[in-house]
C-alpha cells in the first residue's frame, strides 16, 4: 500500500505490524517518542521488550522538538473540548504536519478533525 512515499506510522499499524498482518518498507516508515513510549508501555516483560526494540530496528525516530510542542499545544486548545483530542495523538499529528508527511492509522477518528493532517488508512473505517 505505502511503495516508497515516506509515512509517519501511527501505533496502531506498527501494533498490526508486529503481528504480521502488514507488511511495512521500515526504510520509508517514519515513528516519533511517542509512539516507541506507547510500544514500550505494553511491553509485558524485559524479553519482550528486548525482542520489540529489534523489531523496531530500521524505522525512522522523528525528533519531538519544541516547533512539534508547540503545535501539539494549538491543537490541544482547537480540539480538545470539541473532539476530545488526546496529548499524544496531537504531538503525533503535529509531527507529521511539521516534517510534511502523511499518517497511516487504523484509527481515523483520532486525526481527521485536524487541518492539513493528510490520512491514509487501510482496513478499518471510521
Amino acid at each position: 500500500m505505502l511503495g516508497n512515499k515516506k509515512v509517519f506510522v501511527d501505533t496502531c499499524i506498527v501494533i498490526e505490524y508486529l503481528k504480521g498482518n502488514i507488511t511495512l518498507n521500515k526504510k520509508v516508515c517514519y515513528i516519533n517518542n511517542i509512539v516507541l513510549m506507547e510500544l514500550y508501555i505494553g511491553a509485558k516483560n524485559k524479553r519482550e521488550l528486548i525482542s520489540l526494540k529489534k523489531q523496531l530496528f530500521g524505522l525512522n525516530l522523528l525528533e519531538t522538538n519544541q516547533r512539534v510542542i508547540n503545535l501539539s499545544t494549538q491543537i490541544i486548545e482547537n480540539y480538545a473540548l470539541s473532539h476530545g483530542a488526546k496529548i499524544q495523538d496531537a504531538i503525533i499529528a503535529s509531527t507529521c504536519l511539521i516534517n510534511n508527511i502523511p499518517i497511516y492509522t487504523l484509527n481515523v477518528k483520532d486525526f481527521r478533525y485536524i487541518d492539513g493532517l493528510e490520512i491514509l488508512k487501510e482496513r478499518k473505517s471510521d
